[in-house]
């Protein structure tokens, strides 16, 4: 059986759906019919709110239709539908939401007047209605305007279904037991309705206070102040404040602005960058803004507790983005508003960031905390600059991105608001002068170690500045190949320096400070002649030389000559780059507090394009401090886990992998150092020792980071801290652990390097490999003269018209397969285990050949060895020996690996060899048929020619004398006039 508590709730749906139909065809549409459209602002966001207001009532007509029909299912069926099928029930929020929807849209109607504005439209019409109206309201007094007519006929009929509705569900509530399955869902409508109520009947009344503000205020103040959305809570007129040290004739708090007026004069402060502070009067109370500081003063401390109390809790609602429900002050929020908060603001005192707009966290006024956006326009164009940084106090600290209006970019670190430590600093390409700097910064300015492109000149610097100008040891790198090294001073290159060209030519001797070549110098060619004297412009391509060749010397050894590096010594690697490792060392030593883990190691976002196009996002949806805290929480407990080697490992690549991992964060910011030096121009092979540095470098301040962390987590935790690694322990752990993770971040760069420096002697080796590869197997075999008892000729399946002369790739195929897998990996100790597999292989098919376990002496381990790396084909084989050899643990020199190694490298060194000597051959021939005598003859000789930097060609007219002590003889007349016939290497 049904209650008549659930009768009464039926005929109480009735009439409020057949009453909200009456008030949608009576009142709703001819207000909306008024023809034609207001012409002025005011009258078509009038018409707007109408056309809101009759969307929601159309929604809350819906909503009663369907309760209406689950209790009229309910009525006819008691026994086979249940009381939980109520819409009032079950979807009770759901109710509560339309309902708060037709009150938002009508208390806005009510607050700008709405009503009233819409009757003037058609008042004829409207009065002809005024008795109608009358017999449709009950109470209504004959002597009210039609717009107070129309107001009432909205509120009542709610207000009225509201308060029914609360007494039916509190005494349905009460016919149930304890235990009742619906008893959950009676309370919980029944507590819905109730807060409804409340809230309901604030909010009718802030709307009818604000509609009685306007007639207050001067029309001027009236139209800038009268929104919609604004709701007074407090007037000074009626709860009197003074305010200091600003002046204010009467102070207005709405729900989402506090505002002072003086005059004709309106002065606007945000809720949401208001911060309230208790005063030691007990009648004052302070405010602090972005721009102002001021106080608020009543007559006696209850007037204080009123203003003060209304202004926290609108702040504390603007936060929170809605309205307190059930009523201001009473949600589940603590009462203060937070101290740290995102806001926008745009300043407007006169000074350098006037009209510039800060986006981001705040304190207590400032802008402080993770991150912030700040706008500052730009007085000559219509451009800005775009601030992007964490905040201490007004000013930018830590990490941050900054676009300028010129088309710059900087991203890097920031101390009182200028650039400082590490940061990059780039214009586009389509800038009249682009650039790019990488590297240090002081005070705003470059300072310290730094890449700098310079797009127009094609040139790399690499090297100190000071004071934003090249200073101190530096080493410059051009497109052509040519570098330079040398001391820089006020942006110029000073004293002696050096010049090595593309073809390994040397230049020892002063420059002019746009490194051109001037005064005493010595240029050494790649064959080992030498020309020292005077060098000076000259007229045409080249330069004006006057000195002595010297032909004598014997020809250096190639690989030292090709292999000169520059900036060793010069640029102490562990230096080099501690504005990247000084943060993160800082970092750590704080004890890894979360608040400050991206101000040090950077905001995670992927293009700075993002980062503008979505400003709202940035400031609203930033994690909280907390958070950082948790995630810096367990990032330490993952550490301490992880500490068996095996998982250490596991723990490090995982680590490495994550750009929201500090490590990981660490890691990609080396590789951008790292690109910035050598890729581009910077991929040049005199540059591979600095590089190879880096890298070791690198991994060894990762390993000590990746202590500094677990130091952290074993303090947190109350446990002893790790006693400090010996030098020995350290390099091992670097090589063993962190260097195979981090060397595949650098590879491509550092092999680049180092196919450049050996490019020579493995083009010569190609070649040799190239010959051996035409040979059959057994030919080749008998070729490399390994003994024929250790041939694998039962591997070799012929048929009857094939001989073993012809057969090819047969032999020792499982080493030339196992060789092969050594360049899928870049890890050298990797490496060095392939090696050691092929030498096993190797062995392996001479034990199966002869029957009997058999150990090669190195006599026949290196033929052999000569025949699988041929039939590998493997390239750049130079390259990657050295790299090997460079990047190897200490441990293993010496050892087992350096053996195998000094095998591999000697099939590499014999086939170059043989080609270089060939090639060698040749030259010399060439020269002495150049000169018609030995080379030696020609020596000692005074010459004035022009010489190209990169090139070993001397051209125009040639003046030769002989320096012969004790008397003079003309060389042959030849050699007197003409060109230099060249000298080539």
């Amino acid at each position: 059986m049904c209650s008549p508590e659930e009768a009464a709730l039926l005929r109480l749906e009735e009439v409020f759906s057949a009453t909200l139909a009456r008030i949608s065809s009576f009142v709703l549409q001819p207000l909306l019919e008024a023809a034609p459209e207001p012409s002025d602002p005011w009258g078509r966001e009038c018409l707007q709110l109408l056309q809101q207001l009759h969307r929601s009532s159309q929604q809350l007509w819906e909503v009663t239709e369907e309760s209406l029909h689950s209790l009229q299912e309910r009525l006819r069926h008691p026994d086979s539908i249940s009381l939980e099928s109520l819409l009032l029930l079950h979807s009770a929020d759901r109710v509560l939401q339309v309902h708060l929807e037709y009150i938002e849209s009508y208390t806005n109607c009510v607050a700008v007047q709405a009503f009233q504005k819409a009757v003037k439209r058609r008042s004829e019409y409207w009065q002809g209605q005024r008795k109608a109206l009358q017999q449709f309201l009950s109470g209504m007094s004959s002597e009210g305007s039609v717009g107070t007519a129309l107001v009432q006929a909205l509120r009542q009929p709610l207000t009225h279904h509201v308060q029914q509705c609360v007494l039916l569900l509190l005494s349905l509530r009460d016919t149930v037991g304890e235990r009742h399955p619906t008893r959950e869902l009676l309370v919980h409508a029944g507590t819905v309705f109730g807060n409804l109520q409340s809230f309901m009947r604030q909010e009718l009344d802030q709307a009818m206070a604000t509609q009685a503000l306007w007639h207050t205020l001067s029309s001027r103040l009236r139209d800038v102040l009268c929104t919609p959305a604004h709701r007074l809570l407090q007037d000074s007129q009626d709860i009197p404040v003074t305010v200091t040290p600003l002046r204010a004739e009467r102070v207005l708090l709405f729900d989402d602005a506090l505002v002072l007026l003086q005059g004709h004069s309106v002065h606007t402060f945000d809720l949401k960058l208001v911060w309230v502070e208790p005063g030691q009067d007990g009648c004052m109370f302070h405010l602090l803004t972005p721009e102002e500081e001021f106080s608020l003063c009543s007559k006696d401390p209850q007037g204080r507790v009123a203003w003060q109390w209304k202004v926290t809790q609108a702040v504390c609602q603007t936060l929170r983005g809605k309205k307190d429900f059930p009523v201001l002050g009473a949600g589940l929020e603590p009462s203060g508003p937070p101290t740290c908060r995102c806001g926008a603001y745009t300043f407007r005192a006169e000074g350098r960031f006037s009209q510039a707009t800060y986006e981001g966290e705040w304190y207590g006024g400032r802008p402080h905390g993770n991150f912030g956006i700040r706008l500052v326009p730009q007085a000559s164009e219509d451009k800005f600059d775009c601030y992007k940084c964490h905040w201490r106090e007004g000013s930018m600290c830590g990490y941050g991105i900054c676009e300028y209006s010129t088309s710059e970019v900087y991203k890097g670190y920031f101390q009182e608001g200028l650039r400082h430590g590490f940061g990059v600093l780039e214009s586009t390409p389509q800038t009249p002068q682009p650039c790019r700097y990488t590297g240090h910064w002081e005070r705003g300015q470059r300072s310290g170690y730094g890449i700098q492109d310079d797009g127009d000149r094609g040139e790399r610097y690499i090297g100190m500045w000071q004071a934003d100008q090249r200073h101190g040891p530096g080493v410059v790198v051009t497109q052509a190949g040519v570098c330079y090294q040398g001391t820089f001073q006020a942006d110029k290159m000073v004293g002696p320096g050096i010049l090595l060209s593309e073809d390994d030519s040397l230049y020892e001797g002063t420059f002019t400070r746009d490194l051109t070549l001037v005064g005493k110098g010595k240029v050494t060619f790649p064959n080992g002649f030498t020309l020292e004297g005077s060098f000076g412009s000259g007229a045409g391509r080249g330069l004006h030389t006057q000195g002595v060749l010297d032909t004598a010397a014997l020809p250096p050894d190639p690989g030292r000559t090709r292999k000169r590096q520059l900036g060793l010594g010069v640029f102490p690697v562990e230096s080099r780059w501690q504005g990247v490792y000084g943060p993160f060392q800082d970092f750590v030593q704080a004890g890894c507090p979360g608040d400050l883990q991206e101000a040090l190691l950077g905001f995670h976002v992927q293009s700075s394009r993002e980062l503008r196009k979505s400003q709202e996002y940035l400031c609203c949806e930033r994690t909280h401090p907390e958070d950082h805290a948790g995630r810096m929480e367990d990032i330490l407990e993952e550490l301490l886990q992880h500490r068996a080697p095996e998982a250490l490992q596991q723990c490090l690549r995982k680590a490495l992998n994550n750009s929201l991992h500090p490590l990981g964060k660490l890691l990609r910011t080396l590789m951008l150092t790292f690109q910035a030096t050598y890729s581009g121009i910077g991929a040049n092979k005199h540059l591979q020792g600095l590089a190879q540095e880096e890298v070791k470098q690198h991994a060894q301040e990762l390993w000590a980071a990746y202590r500094g962390l677990l130091q952290v987590a074993l303090q947190c935790k109350g446990q002893v801290p790790e006693e400090d690694e010996d030098a020995e322990t350290r390099d091992l752990q670097v090589h063993r652990l962190m260097l195979p993770l981090v060397l595949p971040s650098f590879y491509s760069e550092l092999f680049t390097l180092y196919l450049l420096l050996h490019e020579r002697e493995d083009s010569l080796y190609s070649q040799g490999i190239a010959n051996l590869s035409l040979f059959p197997d057994t030919k080749l075999l008998e070729f490399l003269d390994v003994q024929k008892h250790l041939w694998p000729l039962k591997d070799l399946t012929l048929t009857t018209n094939q001989r073993y002369s012809l057969a090819r790739d047969k032999c020792f195929l499982s080493a030339t397969e196992c060789l092969q897998k050594m360049f899928t990996t870049v890890d050298p100790r990797e490496k060095l285990e392939v090696l050691e597999r092929t030498y096993g292989e190797i062995e392996a098919t001479v034990s199966r050949m002869l029957g009997q376990e058999h150990k090669l002496p190195m006599d026949d381990l290196l033929p052999l060895l000569i025949y699988v790396v041929s039939r590998a084909q493997i390239q750049h084989l130079g390259a990657e020996i050295h790299l090997i050899r460079d990047m190897m643990a200490p441990l293993h020199t010496g050892g087992l690996y350096d053996f195998l190694l000094t095998a591999l490298e000697s099939p590499w060194k014999r086939v170059e060899l043989r080609k270089g000597k060939d090639i060698q051959a040749a030259v010399g021939m060439h020269l002495t048929q150049d000169y018609g005598n030995s080379p030696a003859v020609v020596r000692n000789v005074l010459f004035q020619f022009h010489w190209v930097p990169g090139c070993s060609i001397l051209t125009g007219p040639a003046l030769m004398k002989p320096r012969v002590p004790g008397q003079e003889s003309p060389c042959s007349p030849a050699l007197l006039q003409g060109p230099f016939p060249g000298l080539i290497t």
